[in-house]
């Protein structure tokens, strides 16, 4: 890695840019001095193009105003180069940075809008759920950062959790999904295809799993799978409702992160599952993680802020 940080590099890009400007500086002027003088009688030299029937391209010098908008464009190049980076590791004389842009922008919108997030950051997060300006800008929030796992309307897809129903991996209080949004979360199931013995125990252990929730399985499957059940059920409890404190999901609803069938359930205990939610508290900052944390809780709790709002 260090190649790429020598100062070599830095000389390196400069003088391929200083040649390429003074090449084009060059080949304007040599072209400026060539003139073409047709005597009388004699034919124009051409480029040995034609077209058409008649349709010839002649070999003229290139036209005046052509060339010196060139010589502006080179004029500018060097001027820009003397004022803004571009020449390898030299700042410019104006000592811009794209970082320092960056973060003068951020300033000005914290100046702008953190007022905003300020006063809703003191309200309660049912309260803010139920404020339409609030939802707006938490709605907005989970577009730029959220829909791409979760989706734009919030129902996720295989491996991101649906956010718009209720049930949740560790809880669905508004303090607990704020505590979510601002330190992620880390999903690790281990593979316990070994734990319990060989590939048809798995197999009866995930029929056993499809049973907690209606789902179609196979009752002698299911009658060797209950037993060896209890392998898992120091993480999603004897009945398989599982247990928020560790993220464990109930496998005695309807809801599956990776889907329902009996492959796909032998998949996850064989193999296990690791899932990760990464934290935007740094990102973000408390005050947009609040009014996100409200949007996302009034996703499955629309009745409740209808009632607040009465």
């Amino acid at each position: 890695m260090a190649d790429f940080t020598s100062e070599f590099w830095s000389i390196y890009i400069t003088v391929l840019t200083v040649l390429g400007i003074a090449g084009c500086a060059i080949l304007l002027w040599s072209q400026a001095k060539v003139k073409i003088v047709v005597r009388e009688g004699e034919e124009a030299e051409t480029t040995g193009h034609s077209w058409d029937d008649g349709l010839t391209e002649l070999n003229n010098p290139m036209p005046r105003w052509w060339m010196w908008m060139f010589y502006l464009t080179i004029v500018f190049g060097v001027a820009y180069l003397v004022l803004y980076p571009g020449l390898g590791s030299f700042k410019g004389k104006l000592g811009w940075e794209s970082a320092g842009a960056y973060q003068a922008e951020l300033q000005k919108a914290d100046a702008d809008y953190g007022p905003i997030f300020a006063k809703y950051q003191q309200q309660d997060l049912k309260t803010v759920a139920a404020d339409p300006q609030a939802h707006a800008i938490g709605e907005r929030l989970f577009l730029t950062y959220c829909a791409q796992c979760h989706g734009s309307d919030a129902r996720g897809s295989k491996g991101f959790p649906n956010l718009a129903d209720k049930d949740w991996l560790y809880g669905g209080e508004p303090d607990v999904i704020k505590a979510t949004i601002m330190q992620g979360r880390n999903g690790v199931m281990p593979p316990m295809g070994a734990a319990l013995g060989s590939d048809k125990d798995v197999e009866n252990v995930a029929h056993y799993v499809l049973s907690l929730s209606g789902a179609t399985s196979d009752p002698i499957k299911v009658a060797f799978g209950k037993d060896k059940f209890a392998a898992c059920a120091a993480c999603h409890t004897s009945a398989g409702t599982g247990n928020p404190a560790l993220g464990a999901p109930n496998l005695a609803d309807k809801v599956w992160l990776y889907g329902g069938s009996a492959e796909t359930v032998m998949e996850t205990i064989r193999k296990g599952r690791a899932n990760s939610m990464p934290a935007f508290n740094d990102f973000l900052g408390e005050g947009k993680v609040h009014l996100l944390a409200a949007y996302v809780w009034s996703l499955s709790n629309e009745t409740a802020i209808v009632t607040a709002k009465k």
